[in-house]
């Protein structure tokens, strides 16, 4: 392999000939051998970082014109576009596991947009702390990065794959609207309900959980950049924080603003705990709709099986003919895995010592993962569960028909302890309700009939 020397304040480094970073990226690269490719930096951090920087060389040219020239800023602009459409992503090596402040990812940053930048301007060499990271500090950028990142992996993946999966809901609740079966309480028999009406309390809670993430989210939209190394501003030119969170919000397409306390900002990351606990509710709800799911899907023959799912793939190395229900077990996992992540989050936004926050990258690692996450798994169990659910509507009947607890729907006639009486009787000697009702003389046949319509209880 070829090498190159480059430099910094501590002195010259060797750096891979074919690659954009300099000589911090590779003392990381060096300091922090943890982890494996699976937890680098995420790429939506380092989109957001091409996104700011983009930003603030235009506030920059704006508002210290003598310092970055026209050349310079079309230069940067072009490097952070292709860095924003993934065109440098092998450029980026750093794993989360660095220094808490996300310091050597945002000096990676400014290498790569400063060697991509010289190529494209030829003429002279930019500088990465004096030309990209101008107005700039670690400690401000990396919290920036992480409230662009999140909030767009929200509004462009996770809310719509929720929506999706809605509307997925919402066409099997038509489908069976007259689908009547027996509801379930404690994992016991309960009053009759209808399928679609099962299904609504899904769909509304997923609805429920898009609500909160829609509100808890626009939190994120507060931004850090301006406050430079300690919340101060101090080399950053007065008004940058409002102009670099205006043209972020051009580049975007969303309204993001600068955090009017930026002492606040840079030491405490409250928004996205916040955020993921509506995350973590989604994450809680589906797990108790996959579950739902695999439950009344179970069987095939002796669970519940009233509905069926997709046959997706063989089920078990040894038991031929063996179906499983993947999809559920699929989702269920990332809702752990996103439970899980909660606590990390937790954890790390709570060390927020003094003026800054030390646990920044592997608090949005956790963030970034548990949306892709589930927007991955909505998105399979949607597509491969979901789309193919068929009530089994003679096994709901037959359910339905040897439910004891039909027999609410005269407890109001007879009353409660004779009501039990009957369900006790009938479970005892085998007897369905109307010949338990009529041994017990509680009712005529012909009044049994009348009020006995397990149709009218739902």
């Amino acid at each position: 392999m070829e090498y190159r020397t480059e430099h910094d304040s501590m002195g010259e480094v060797k750096v891979p000939a074919d690659k954009l970073w300099g000589a911090q990226t590779q003392r990381s690269l060096e300091n922090f051998k943890i982890g494996v490719s699976m937890e680098q930096m995420p790429d939506e951090i380092i989109r957001a970082f091409g996104i700011l920087k983009l930003a603030a060389a235009e506030a920059n040219r704006e508002l210290l014109p003598s310092k970055i020239t026209s050349d310079k800023l079309a230069a940067i602009k072009s490097a952070c576009n292709e860095i924003i459409e993934g065109k440098l992503s092998e450029h980026f090596p750093l794993v989360v596991f660095q220094t808490g402040s996300g310091t050597q990812s945002n000096m990676n940053v400014n290498e790569v947009i400063a060697n991509r930048a010289s190529e494209i301007l030829k003429t002279s060499k930019l500088h990465p702390n004096n030309d990209v990271n101008m107005s700039q500090s670690s400690n401000d950028t990396f919290p920036t990065a992480m409230h662009i990142s999140a909030y767009l992996v929200i509004k462009n993946n996770l809310l719509p794959e929720i929506n999706s999966l809605i509307q997925e809901f919402i066409r099997l609740e038509e489908e069976n609207k007259d689908a009547i079966k027996c509801g379930r309480t404690h994992l016991q028999d309960a009053t009759p309900i209808t399928f679609a009406q099962e299904i609504s309390g899904w769909r509304a809670s997923l609805q429920r959980d898009a609500q909160m993430i829609e509100h808890s989210s626009s939190s994120l939209t507060y931004l850090a950049l301006g406050g430079t190394a300690v919340g101060t501003g101090l080399n950053a030119p007065v008004g940058f924080d409002r102009l670099v969170a205006k043209k972020i919000s051009e580049l975007t397409g969303y309204s993001f603003q600068t955090d009017e306390n930026k002492f606040h900002a840079l030491t405490s990351k409250d928004e996205l705990v916040f955020t993921h606990g509506a995350i973590k509710a989604l994450a809680a709800d589906l797990m108790k709709i996959a579950n739902d799911v695999r439950w009344l899907a179970s069987g095939p023959r002796l669970g519940l099986g009233e509905i069926t799912i997709p046959e997706n793939e063989p089920g078990s190395s040894i038991m031929p003919g063996k179906v499983n229900p993947t999809q559920c077990e699929a989702v269920t996992m990332v809702a752990a895995q996103v439970m899980g992540n909660d606590v990390t989050i937790g954890i790390a936004a709570s060390q927020g010592n003094f003026e800054l926050n030390v646990y920044m990258p592997v608090l949005i690692y956790n963030f970034l993962q548990s949306c892709r996450l589930l927007s991955d798994a909505m998105r399979s169990f949607r597509i491969n569960c979901v789309r193919g659910i068929k009530a089994n509507r003679e096994k709901m009947k037959s359910n339905l028909e040897r439910s004891l607890m039909l027999v609410t729907a005269i407890s109001p006639h007879i009353g409660y302890e004779n009501a039990a009486r009957v369900a006790k009787l009938a479970h005892e000697e085998s007897l369905t309700l109307k010949e338990a009702t009529l041994k017990l003389g509680y009712l005529t046949e012909d009044k049994f009939d009348e009020l006995f319509h397990p149709e009218q209880m739902v």
